[in-house]
């Protein structure tokens, strides 16, 4: 029988990132750095090193990475690198002898000591030249030969001879070339890289019905669309509809969720289909195909893209109930059984039943989305894809972003855990997560810490402060302070986030004390606002919002997630985290208890935010523009209504005068 080699000459075990045992790929963006680990070892004493190998969709090799063991004594080695390009990449750790690395380490020990020194020598001046051969001649190839001629000049004492061979710059040479043995290669592991709004973007939900007009109080496309301009002077990327298609009138739900519908009430948006059409058709009263392509192409002139909401259920009214009553699940005496999740019930809404025809199902659920890309939709908002199978999802997605790998897919998934990480190990660009109940400072740096860490390779979060379904007990009892300061983490946390429509005028009045559902929810019927009354009256953080905006647009490293690190507050009702990316340092100190001024002492993890321990320096306050002066420990005292958070930019020395380079005082 045949076996399997376990390891190579050189072992490289536990290569990670590493989804589903190599399986699945591991996920980036363009531009997006991230760290390949790995343990790497081998037998005796002599010297291991590693690197790290991307190639790209076209299986060309990029210059190799060097790996640092990231702890002595560990063989644990790590690196980091950056794909460039969308598309299937992989990598590959390679572990290798290192022969000059274990010369030096015998030579200083043996010349000085005067033990075999003539013959340590020769071998040091045969490594050496071997080296050279794999250095060009324009980059150093000459530092090291005569490094070699030294090593072998027996007019000159040892001790030179062992000097030249131990330069800074002969090493620098090396460092860039090394002499590499045995050197073995762990198995490749996929990488999918993909644009950067499948991690980074602010996200605005509005309903389009609702911005109608006095004499027309039913929003169109047309009318809606006035309102783009306040959202995108808003700095949010991404406006968000819920479903635009033909609402049934069966068992259709009134104000408040109430079972009896008036003539007059609109019903929910995701009891979707009427004998006016299904999920490839537009509700009438919106206006037509042609007029939401135009409302997609008046938002792309201002920046945002549309996100579209994919909501795979029906009313009893949906074409495909009478098409295909296979897709349905019919009760004993025959009915079809409509959503119920207990106590609570959905009359208005037909879940699909998968397993009778699931490759017609897919068939038309991947027609449907191309039908809606083709109206200039790239961006999907998928509801509830947890009650729907695994599998399911993992051919649409797979088909779809097989021919168009630029379509992003947001899942609505607020359940367990190990649907969530499945669902976005299949494909599922981003996901919600439960930002939204998580309120204390553990329960956030617990989660988020969770989030940015090895679960970011695959499941990239997106943190809406609320929904239409969600209005959280901390939002309804902390007034506008709590608004400002969950729009401050939410904004700083992760590099997606998002606010439905209302949040920036702190309405948080709910249905009952106790649930989350909002009074008068627009779910269930048109909920206009006056926007420029709230203005002129200062009932809305629209500026906050706008800032906080600015600031991520401006700061390279609230782009990223796995960056995220945590820092220490002697008040539990202050948070404090931070995010670098090269030079550009982001802190945030917010207080999390929206009644009351709370007072701290933050302890700083200087190397963190790139800086040595014993440094101070200023940090400007992207919120106020106020500047201070930190050290490892800094005071602050954090007022709900007037600084809930500071959002300080770390205004770190340029790297080369961090080196000593030019401008060092």
């Amino acid at each position: 029988m045949k076996t399997t080699r376990a390891v190579g000459r050189i072992p490289v075990r536990d290569v990670r990132p590493s989804v589903d045992c190599g399986r699945r790929p591991a996920k980036a963006v363009v531009g997006e750095t991230f760290e390949v680990t790995a343990t790497v070892f081998r037998e005796g004493h002599d010297a291991v090193a590693a690197n790290v190998v991307l190639r790209d969709p076209e299986g060309r090799p990029g210059p190799f990475t060097p790996m640092r063991e990231l702890a002595p004594g560990t063989d644990r080695w790590g690196a980091e690198v950056t794909a460039g390009a969308p598309g299937l990449w992989t990598y590959t750790v390679e572990g290798w002898g290192d022969p000059i690395t274990t010369w030096r380490r015998t030579a200083t020990i043996k010349v000085p000591a005067g033990i075999d020194t003539g013959l340590v020598l020769e071998e040091g001046a045969d490594l050496y030249e071997r080296a050279a051969a794999g250095v060009p001649q324009d980059d150093g190839q000459a530092v090291v030969l005569a490094a070699a001629r030294t090593l072998r000049d027996g007019s000159l004492p040892c001790a030179t001879r062992l000097a030249a061979a131990l330069t800074p710059q002969v090493a620098a040479v090396l460092a860039r070339y090394p002499l590499r043995e045995l050197v073995t290669g762990s198995a490749p592991l996929p990488l999918l890289v993909e644009r950067e709004r499948a991690l980074y973007g602010a996200w605005y939900e509005f309903f389009p019905r609702s911005e109608g007009t006095p004499e027309q109080p039913h929003g169109t496309f047309r009318t809606a669309a006035r309102r783009l301009e306040a959202i995108a002077a808003m700095g949010f990327d991404v406006v968000y509809l819920p479903p635009i298609h033909p609402i049934g009138t069966t068992f259709r739900k009134g104000p408040n969720n109430s079972l009896t519908a008036g003539p007059d009430d609109v019903g929910v948006p995701w009891a979707i289909g009427s004998p006016e059409g299904g999920h490839d058709a537009v509700h009438p009263r919106l206006g037509t195909e042609e007029d939401f392509a135009w409302f997609v192409r008046r938002a792309a002139g201002l920046g945002l893209e549309v996100a579209l909401d994919f909501a795979l259920q029906c009313s009893p009214d949906h074409p495909w109930v009478h098409k295909h009553p296979q897709w349905f699940h019919h009760r004993p005496d025959g009915s079809i059984a409509y959503a119920e999740n207990p106590p609570k019930k959905y009359q208005d809404i037909y879940p699909i039943a998968f397993d009778a025809d699931l490759d017609g199902l897919v068939a038309e659920t991947v027609r449907l989305l191309r039908h809606w890309m083709a109206a200039g939709v790239r961006i999907f908002r998928v509801d509830n894809p947890h009650t729907k199978p695994v599998v399911f999802w993992e051919r649409v997605l797979g088909e779809v972003n097989r021919a168009d790998p630029d379509v992003v897919f947001l899942a609505e998934a607020f359940t367990r855990p190990a649907m969530m990480h499945t669902l976005a190990q299949i494909g599922f660009q981003q996901s919600y997560t439960y930002f939204t109940w998580r309120t204390t400072k553990r329960e956030l740096t617990e989660y988020l810490t969770e989030l940015a860490g090895e679960a970011a390779c695959y499941m990239r979060p997106n943190l809406f402060a609320n929904t239409p379904d969600i209005l959280p007990a901390y939002l309804q009892h902390g007034g506008r302070p709590a608004f400002e300061v969950r729009a401050v983490l939410a904004a700083t946390l992760a590099p997606a986030w998002g606010i439905y429509s209302g949040y920036e005028l702190c309405e948080n009045t709910p249905l009952r004390e106790g649930g989350e559902e909002y009074l008068d929810s627009e779910k269930y019927q048109l909920r206009p606002r006056d926007w420029e009354a709230a203005e002129r009256e200062g009932r809305t953080i629209a500026p906050l919002i706008t800032r906080l905006n600015t600031i991520r647009r401006a700061h390279p490293a609230l782009h990223r997630l796995r960056n995220l690190r945590f820092h220490g507050a002697d008040n539990d009702a202050v948070i404090a985290y931070s995010k670098r990316s090269g030079d550009d340092v982001v802190l945030v100190v917010a207080n999390l208890d929206p009644h009351h001024t709370q007072e701290a002492t933050v302890s700083l993890d200087m190397p963190q935010l790139g800086l040595d321990w014993h440094e101070s320096v200023p940090v400007r306050d992207e919120l106020t523009g106020e500047t201070y002066h930190w050290g490892r420990t800094a005071y602050v005292r954090l007022e709900p209504g007037r600084a809930p958070a500071h959002v300080l930019h770390v205004q770190r020395p340029p790297a080369a005068q961090r080196n000593g380079g030019p401008g060092t005082s």
